[in-house]
């Protein structure tokens, strides 16, 4: 993989972190819906960049006709995010064009629709990827499958590689700017600039909870005022995501859902690319210990929260878009 250079003049951990969010309003392609029922009864909304039934509609792709002969990227997006977000449809865009099939598994509520269910997802949640990757294994049983997790994602699906170690259901996979110690990012984004991230991702959590308040009333017995008063991360994981899946407390949560001690349990060819300029996070994310050498680890400099912005002020590139395709280039060709 290439080296990451931040673009000249945006070097700036604010300006990689925002710069995406300006330069791509709108999604590079309208997806293909599709709805998972889940046993519990609730829903999954996956984004497809084709028809994973039909035939490509994208006249540029390399590889054109069945979906059923390409290789799946699989992303999973970070805390609030969805298609929508600049880096989802940017990635999904990137890898279709190169030939492959990919989707993105919204986690429950973030697909624009409340799920049903008072719970929700975090950190630590793997169940809900689990039952989507068995049913992308049932229907594309021999297709090479590369996971991206963005964020959120990253910390998720690197609990999930540890988990499910000997059965990931993956070829390889990537995890992009990662809060591997919870308790240091809950921390770290209450302070400077940061907090311009963390009111605008509170008050996304804070919304979505309330059109969901009567059913977080019933399992949790919070009320809307109570939500509308939360004004930290760390009080809303106190409040909301650790009663509400089965924590004692806010710690519990960040101690069970870390990934960072979890990540020597992971046997799956795994890279971790990170910033150390993140604004997210502290230097407790990157590992102090030797990883195994299923683990390629790539620690940049420059890169703030899964921005990874090169080329230059007049033509910015997204570095992740060139490279991470260009990564899996082999696991492509074996498709």
């Amino acid at each position: 993989m290439t080296i990451f250079t931040a673009a000249a003049g945006l070097s700036n951990p604010h300006l990689q972190t925002l710069v995406p969010r300006f330069i791509r309003k709108q999604a590079l392609f309208d997806p293909q819906w599709q709805t998972l029922e889940t046993p519990d009864g609730d829903f999954l909304d996956l984004a497809w960049s084709e028809d994973p039934k039909g035939d490509s509609p994208n006249s540029d792709n390399k590889s054109r006709g069945d979906a059923n002969n390409k290789p799946i990227f699989v992303l999973f997006h970070g805390l609030e995010g969805s298609f929508e977000s600049p880096y989802a449809n940017g990635l999904m865009n990137a890898f279709a064009k190169d030939g492959w099939l990919s989707v993105m598994m919204h986690f429950r509520g973030c697909s624009g629709k409340p799920n049903r269910l008072a719970r929700a997802y975090h950190s630590g949640e793997v169940e809900d990827a689990r039952f989507f990757l068995r049913h992308l294994h049932a229907q594309f049983p021999n297709n090479p499958k590369v996971a991206v997790g963005i964020s959120l994602g990253g910390n998720m699906l690197a609990n999930y590689l540890a988990e499910y170690a000997d059965d990931p259901l993956l070829s390889a996979a990537t995890i992009v700017s990662a809060p591997f110690d919870l308790a240091c990012c809950s921390s770290r984004i209450e302070r400077g600039f940061s907090r311009l991230y963390k009111k605008y991702l509170l008050n996304s959590l804070k919304s979505n909870a309330l059109k969901k308040v009567k059913l977080l009333q019933e399992k949790i017995g919070i009320s809307a005022e109570t939500i509308k008063k939360i004004d930290k991360l760390y009080e809303f994981d106190e409040r909301i995501t650790a009663p509400l899946h089965g924590f004692k407390n806010a710690q519990d949560y960040y101690a069970q859902c870390s990934a960072l001690p979890k990540l020597n349990k992971i046997k799956l060819p795994t890279q971790i690319i990170h910033a150390k300029d993140d604004p997210f996070m502290t230097d407790d994310v990157i590992p102090k210990f030797v990883l195994p050498d299923n683990i390629d680890y790539r620690l940049f400099q420059k890169g703030g929260h899964v921005g990874f912005i090169t080329g230059s002020t007049l033509k910015p590139r997204f570095w992740l878009e060139e490279a991470l395709p260009a990564y899996y280039e082999s696991i492509q060709d074996s498709a």
